[in-house]
């Protein structure tokens, strides 16, 4: 049974939130992070969790939403061997109704091989992502939540020096939250306290 202790996380300066386990550590305090974006990561497992601000895409539709963003994020890595595992319908999110304009959720789960940072394509890891694409049209918004899940970590990536190399070891094992849970758990928790910040 995972350990993990949860909580809920104050996001851009508290006007957001969202609940997810004590292991992930605030990025930004090691190093710059882009206003939009809120980065955690278990440097002891390589699993990372991002919460993303957009501007609301009106010409990507709601129901291929998720697998968009997923896609261009892969192309934003310079990822190899993207698939497209699972993606769900399109979901009501009334919590996050604005103006009485509705909002809608999607996810997609993925597999891509990226390398950190800086590193080529030798460096490459095999990833599982999970995206959430939460659409706030109220407020011409597209939030991502991504939780980024290490599958195989390749020798001469930096993350082979903290996790080691070869197939990751399942949560479970490791006594964690597994990540889908991590990510299912973060996206249901979203909430916003103050709507000024869109």
């Amino acid at each position: 049974m995972p350990s993990d202790i949860v909580y809920q996380r104050p996001l851009f300066g508290g006007q957001i939130s969202c609940t997810f386990p004590n292991r992930f550590q605030d990025v930004s305090e090691i190093r710059q992070v882009p206003d939009h974006q809120e980065v955690f990561a278990d440097p002891s497992r390589d699993e990372s969790l991002i919460v993303e601000l957009l501007e609301f895409k009106p010409d990507v539709a709601d129901n291929d939403s998720a697998v968009w963003f997923l896609q261009d994020l892969a192309r934003e890595q310079d990822a190899e061997g993207t698939l497209v595992i699972e993606q769900s319908g399109v979901h009501e999110a009334p919590g996050l109704m604005y103006n009485n304009i509705s909002a809608v959720v999607t996810t997609a789960v993925g597999q891509m091989a990226i390398s950190k940072g800086r590193q080529g394509r030798e460096a490459q890891n095999t990833v599982k992502v999970h995206l959430a694409n939460l659409r706030i049209k109220g407020v011409d918004t597209d939030v991502l939540i991504t939780a980024y899940e290490p599958i195989v970590i390749n020798p001469f990536s930096e993350s082979a020096d903290a996790v080691g190399a070869g197939m990751a070891v399942p949560a479970a094992q490791a006594g964690c939250m597994p990540m889908d849970e991590v990510f299912k758990l973060a996206v249901t928790s979203f909430k916003v306290y103050d709507w000024s910040l869109f």
